[in-house]
């Protein structure tokens, strides 16, 4: 075998390898690159529930891009999740107008958007709902079940993690959240 060969047959197999080693690092992205407090936020997909006459919108992280946004994830057969949604609805009537962004994704099986929607009218939800029927938010973001919430600063860094319904003086709407909320809405846009 001549030496240009051999140095044929060893450039085939670095590619191989490398390839290899993209792949698997692509799909195991999320277990080796864990979520972490002051990690960037990770990319989603999930569609908006527009009224019948209109077209399901497509949103993700991009879409809030220089805002504090409280990112929740959810499903309706989930209790806690029910216990919660009227705490952030408050936080929402106070801060939504000064700028903050919650943004409630629903994991709930494929075709149940009316049960969403009749979901978010039984509480009188005013937040933005989206829906994300495969479930992939819950691989991206890395969760231990639902409710899980992030809290996204203005520079797109996780700034809280909450596992569960948070209650009493941890409420969405307790006074000590919502000066946390109201330092993060107070930082410059980036």
């Amino acid at each position: 075998m001549t030496a240009r060969k051999q140095w044929l047959i060893v450039a085939g197999a670095i590619a191989f390898m490398a390839a290899g080693l993209w792949t698997a690092a692509a799909k195991l992205e999320h277990e080796l690159f864990p979520i972490k407090i002051g990690g960037e936020a990770p990319d989603f997909a999930a569609v908006t529930l527009p009224p019948a006459s209109a077209a399901a919108v497509t949103k993700g992280i991009d879409d809030y891009e220089g805002e504090v946004v409280l990112l929740n994830i959810w499903a309706t057969w989930c209790l806690p999740c029910r216990t919660e949604m009227p705490s952030m609805q408050r936080l929402e009537e106070r801060l939504g107008p000064k700028g903050l962004k919650i943004v409630a994704v629903s994991v709930d099986d494929p075709g149940m958007e009316t049960r969403i929607k009749d979901f978010a009218q039984e509480l009188g939800l005013s937040f933005e709902l989206l829906y994300d029927a495969p479930g992939a938010i819950r691989n991206v973001y890395q969760t231990t079940g639902v409710p899980e919430s992030f809290v996204i600063g203005r520079d797109g860094r996780i700034r809280r993690r909450v596992i569960g319904a948070p209650m009493g003086e941890d409420d969405w709407a307790s006074e000590k959240t919502v000066a946390f909320f109201e330092r993060l809405l107070a930082e410059p846009r980036p």
